[in-house]
C-alpha cells in the first residue's frame, strides 16, 4: 500500500475519488459525496479497501493531469513495456440545460509500448468497510457489497478477463483496456469504443470549462488547477463542500478529525466569490438558489452549514472500527457543529450576495426572492449579533465575543445597506447602516487593546489570531 501523501482528485460534481501517487484510489463514496465511502484506504490501510495496480519494482511511476482538465493520468514505465491509467468520471452537457454526471469512474489503460506486466488489486470495501464484503464475478461484471447494507451494490465492467482481476493473477498489456466501476447496473453495453467516447466528452468539457475562466499573466497553471479543483468540490446543485474527505485530523495522531462533506455558508460564500470573480457566473447562481431553498423558503431558523442537498440535521458518529489516518482516531462521520452559533458567516454571504446583485441581472422574481433572503439575514444579524459565538475556528469550547465575528457582522448590515440602496429601499439602507454603525463602535471599545497594539482575537482576552487580517 502506498504510503505517499500526494493526492490526485477526479470527479464530476457528484462525487469524487482520491488517487495516490502510485495510482491507487484511496477514498470514494458513491453515489454522492457524502455516501458512505467504497473506498477507505486513507482512513485505514487493513480494512478500508482500494483499487490499484501492483507491477514490478523496476517501474518507475509518474503523475500529471490532461492539461487543462480533470483527467489524471498515471504513468507505469519500464524496460519490458509501458501504460497509463487515465482516470475521469464522466461530466458533459448532455441536452441544453442538462449535465451528464452518473455515479462511476472510469479507468482508461492506454498501452503504450511492450508487454507491460500488472495485477490488479480491487479490494472494495462498501459502507465505510462496515461489514464483511461478499463478491461475485458474472460473466458481465463484478457485484460487490457490504453485508451491513446489502441493497446498495457496485458493479467493476472490464476489458480484461474478470476472473483473472477478481484472484489477482499476473495480467500481460498488449493494447488498450477499461475498467469502469458504477454504482448502477449499466442497461446499454459497455466496451472500450464506449470508453473512449465517454472521455472524449469529459475531456472536452473541461477544455471548455478552462476556457472560460479568466487567465493571469503569472501563475496562471497553479492558479487554474486551484480552481479545477474548487469546481470538483462544488456539487451539482450549488452547494460548496469544504472538503471531499472526512477524519483528516489537523495533525497527526490528534483527535480533532472532521467531517467535511457539508456546505458551510462561510466557505462556501468565499469559493463561490472566487469562481463568480474569474468568469464563472452560473456557480453563483446554482449556490444562491442552493441558499434560498435551504435558507428561505422553509422560514427554518438560520444555520451555519447544511447537508450538500440542504440537510439541516448533520448528527455527528463515530467509526471505531477504522484505525483512522496515521492512526488518528476517532473517525467521524456527520459534524455536530451545525448546532453552533457563527455570526462571521452572515458577512461573507452578505457580500456575496451584493456582488450578484450589482454584476448579475436577473428576472423580477429572482430579485424579488433575493430581496426576501436579504431581510431576513440581516433581521437575524439584527438579533445575533451582540451575543457570543464559536468565531471563524468552531472553537467547541465556550462562546466568546469574538472580534472577527463582530466585523463580518458589520460587513453584512453595510452591504445590506448597499443592496437597499441599489433597490431604492431607503428606509431599510439607514436602518442597517445604524445598526452597522454601533457594531463599529462596540469594537473600537472593546476590541482595540493598547497593551498590544493591536486587536485582539476577542473582547475578553490580549491574544492575537490571524482572523483579524480580515479587518484590511
Amino acid at each position: 500500500m502506498d504510503n505517499n501523501l500526494n493526492y490526485g482528485v477526479v470527479g464530476n460534481c457528484r462525487t469524487a475519488a482520491l488517487v495516490s501517487a502510485r495510482g491507487t484510489i484511496e477514498w470514494m463514496c458513491l453515489p454522492d459525496f457524502d455516501s458512505p465511502s467504497v473506498f477507505a484506504s486513507l482512513l485505514d490501510r487493513r480494512k478500508g479497501g482500494c483499487f490499484g495496480f501492483d507491477v514490478a519494482e523496476e517501474y518507475r511511476i509518474s503523475q500529471a493531469y490532461i492539461p487543462h482538465t480533470n483527467i489524471l493520468a498515471t504513468t507505469f514505465s519500464a524496460a519490458e513495456g509501458e501504460f497509463v491509467i487515465l482516470d475521469f468520471m464522466p461530466c458533459y452537457r448532455s441536452r441544453r440545460d442538462e449535465h451528464y454526471m452518473p455515479p462511476e469512474l472510469y479507468r482508461y489503460v492506454r498501452w503504450v509500448r511492450g508487454r507491460p506486466r500488472l495485477r490488479v488489486h480491487y479490494a472494495p470495501a462498501p459502507d465505510y468497510a462496515r461489514g464483511r464484503t461478499e463478491q461475485t464475478v458474472t460473466p458481465e461484471f463484478i457485484e460487490s457489497h457490504s453485508l451491513s447494507d446489502p441493497k446498495n451494490r457496485l458493479y467493476l465492467y472490464a476489458s480484461l478477463p474478470l476472473g483473472k482481476i477478481a484472484r489477482r493473477e499476473e495480467i500481460v498489456l498488449e493494447r488498450d483496456e477499461f475498467f469502469l466501476l458504477s454504482h448502477n447496473e449499466k442497461v446499454i453495453p459497455v466496451d472500450i469504443e464506449r470508453e473512449k467516447l465517454e472521455y472524449c466528452r469529459t475531456l472536452v468539457y473541461w477544455l471548455n470549462w478552462t476556457n472560460r475562466t479568466k487567465r493571469f499573466t503569472y501563475y496562471n497553471d497553479v492558479i487554474e488547477r486551484s480552481l479545477l479543483t474548487l469546481k470538483l468540490m462544488s456539487y451539482y446543485n450549488g452547494a460548496v463542500l469544504a472538503a471531499l474527505t472526512t477524519s483528516l485530523p489537523e495533525s497527526a495522531g490528534d483527535v480533532r478529525n472532521w467531517d467535511y462533506r457539508f456546505c458551510w455558508l462561510r466557505d462556501a460564500s468565499m469559493s463561490i466569490e472566487t469562481l463568480f470573480r474569474i468568469g464563472h457566473p452560473g456557480a453563483a447562481a446554482r449556490f444562491m438558489r442552493f441558499i434560498q431553498s435551504t435558507f428561505v423558503n422553509t422560514h427554518e431558523p438560520y444555520q451555519i452549514m447544511y447537508g450538500i442537498r440542504g440537510e439541516r440535521t448533520l448528527t455527528e458518529t463515530t467509526l471505531d472500527h477504522l484505525s483512522g489516518y496515521k492512526n488518528s482516531k476517532p473517525v467521524r462521520i456527520g459534524n455536530d457543529a451545525y448546532h453552533q452559533r457563527q455570526n462571521d458567516s452572515f458577512g461573507y454571504l452578505m457580500d456575496l450576495i451584493y456582488q450578484y446583485y450589482r454584476l448579475m441581472p436577473g428576472s423580477l422574481d429572482e430579485i424579488e426572492d433575493m430581496w426576501e433572503m436579504v431581510k431576513n439575514i440581516l433581521s437575524t444579524v439584527t438579533e445575533e449579533w451582540r451575543k457570543p459565538d464559536k468565531g471563524i475556528w468552531e472553537i467547541r469550547g465556550r462562546s466568546r465575543q469574538f472580534v472577527s465575528s463582530k466585523v463580518m457582522c458589520w460587513v453584512a448590515l453595510d452591504r445590506g445597506a448597499k443592496v437597499a440602496d441599489l433597490l431604492g429601499k431607503n428606509e431599510y439602507g439607514r436602518r442597517w447602516q445604524r445598526e452597522a454603525d454601533d457594531i463599529r463602535d462596540d469594537v473600537m471599545k472593546n476590541g482595540w487593546k493598547e497593551e498590544i497594539g493591536s486587536f485582539s482575537q476577542a473582547y475578553d482576552n490580549l491574544a492575537l489570531d490571524s482572523s483579524l487580517l480580515l479587518m484590511e
